[in-house]
């Protein structure tokens, strides 16, 4: 998580204040779930709220004693009973580090959930727009990178919002998969806190009870968390590639915004450059790494260990951090992401209309022709186009053996873009609901 690519409101989510904030209310909650139980006095547990609730925790203070220590959770609570003074006794009974720490994991992660799905919002709201607005953009579809058949600017844009909005159902789940609270004490067992003060925790925190910890949280929760923003940042990637190709000098159908004083090149002054496609596509590779950690994290010793204490405080803030700014970047590509339909349409026309290869064939195979004899005549002549020996709708017109068959309009009728395009509508109905 490097500022570069890090926004000040997901960042936040990861400050130590907001770590330490949070350690402190689940202490705090527990504090006065305890009380009500007659566990500890109830004035103990409002000294604990009125002193801590405005309190402004200093890390470097808690840094200094944790040097000492050498635990984090002891050395937060160390400063919070500076803060809290006798009452502080009373924290933490019962309690084990890993109640607080999982459980604040928790707090963040469901956080920083709900603000990459307000990203995903506003790429929805941007792919929506812009595919309404070129939904009868014809351009050419292709497969392998070549000139397969026409479609239209809409309909790709239509598949990335179809393909978003599925990713929105899974960051959905996914968060309410990670949104546990677990305060079960030393293994699990509830031995030495009241299973009614986790309940109370996790209504405060906005949290699920977990129904069974062995003192942690199990990971395959979060295994199941980065793998879903890894498939996440596996679309936005799958997005920005069409657009990087689609900027090519050769292409040129879109590009990027170039804003006015922008440069593109050091060393030639030409240049526009899709940096932020290519951008994201880096930032999307960094956050599809994190998968693998965290699958091998949910394989703990007996009922706990740390080995995936490491790697949670790096992927955790890093992974959502870095996902937060790619979607937000391409979200703004795509808001002003210049278009080029004259040039769409002198793509498609480039190759004298071998993109209607398959409607021959087919106009053939309809007059009775053997489907091998149809394919032999129509690539007889696609090859002859491919080889700039003349376009492929004079060739067909030319085609003596073709011409027995089908007739001047049934051939130009081949040729229709309409046919194409008949759909459109049922499919941007499909993706988008009726208007």
């Amino acid at each position: 998580m490097i500022p570069r690519y890090s926004r000040p409101e997901a960042a936040a989510i990861w400050s130590p204040e907001t770590r330490f904030r949070i350690w402190f209310e689940i202490e705090a909650h527990a504090a006065d779930a305890m009380a009500e139980l007659g566990t500890i006095p109830k004035e103990a547990a409002k000294k604990i709220w009125d002193k801590g609730k405005n309190a402004k925790f200093d890390p470097a203070r808690i840094e200094a004693i944790e040097r000492e220590v050498k635990h984090d959770v002891i050395a937060f609570l160390t400063h919070l009973a500076e803060i809290v003074g006798p009452e502080a006794r009373f924290v933490h009974l019962g309690l084990t580090s890993s109640d607080v720490l999982d459980t604040c994991f928790a707090v963040q992660l469901a956080r920083a959930a709900d603000l990459l799905n307000a990203d995903l919002d506003r790429l929805l709201q941007a792919l929506k727009r812009r595919a309404l607005e070129h939904k009868h953009t014809v351009c050419v579809g292709r497969s392998h990178g070549v000139h397969a058949e026409p479609t239209t600017f809409g309909l790709k844009l239509a598949y990335a919002y179809a393909e978003f909005a599925r990713a929105r159902a899974r960051l959905l789940a996914a968060r309410a998969e990670i949104a546990s609270c677990a305060v079960s004490g030393a293994v699990g067992t509830f031995a030495h806190v009241d299973p009614r003060v986790e309940a109370h925790v996790a209504k405060k925190l906005g949290l699920a009870i977990e129904p069974v910890s062995t003192q942690v949280i199990p990971r395959d929760r979060h295994a199941m968390f980065f793998a879903t923003l890894a498939v996440i940042a596996a679309s936005v990637e799958r997005l920005a590639t069409e657009i990087r190709h689609l900027q090519r000098t050769e292409v040129r159908e879109a590009e990027e915004y170039f804003a006015e004083g922008q440069k593109g090149s050091s060393a030639m002054p030409h240049k526009r450059n899709p940096v932020l496609s290519e951008n994201v596509t880096g930032l999307a590779r960094l956050v599809r790494a994190y998968v693998t950690p965290a699958l091998e994290n949910v394989a703990l010793w007996h009922e706990r260990d740390i080995s995936h204490s490491s790697v949670e405080r790096m992927i955790g803030p890093d992974a959502t951090v870095t996902l937060d700014f790619a979607l937000a970047r391409l979200a703004e590509l795509i808001e002003k992401l210049v278009v080029y339909p004259e040039n769409m349409k002198k793509n498609l026309a480039s190759l004298g209309g071998l993109v209607h290869s398959e409607d021959v064939l087919l106009a053939l195979a309809k007059k009775g022709l053997a489907r091998e004899e149809a394919y032999r005549l129509v690539q007889k002549n696609a090859m002859q186009a491919w080889e700039k020996k003349g376009d492929f709708r004079s060739l067909i017109e030319a085609d003596a053996e073709v011409t027995k068959l089908l007739s001047k309009p049934e051939i130009a009728a081949c040729f229709d873009l309409g046919h194409h395009l008949q759909q459109v509508d049922l499919i941007f109905e499909r993706v988008f609901g009726r208007a």
